[in-house]
């Protein structure tokens, strides 16, 4: 029984949005469980997947939060 765990930032894809979307989440789910059945052969009944999602202010990135290491080097 494998158990997946994706976890993205709490920011949205699009503009206006401020999370991952219900739709993007589904895709994932469908897109990681079909992988493992391709990969492993295991079953999607038997697949689980978990998606966290983390506030900017709780990561970083080469040293720095998140924020300020994509306004350094002119990242979104």
């Amino acid at each position: 029984m494998p158990i997946v765990t994706i976890q993205v930032t709490r920011e949205g894809t699009k503009p206006g949005a401020d999370s991952v979307t219900a739709n993007e989440k589904a895709q994932l789910i469908e897109g990681v469980s079909q992988l493992l059945l391709d990969v492993l052969n295991k079953p999607l009944e038997a697949t689980f997947v978990v998606i966290q999602e983390v506030e900017k202010e709780n990561w970083g990135w080469g040293g720095l939060p998140v924020d300020e290491y994509r306004k350094q080097r002119g990242l979104k």
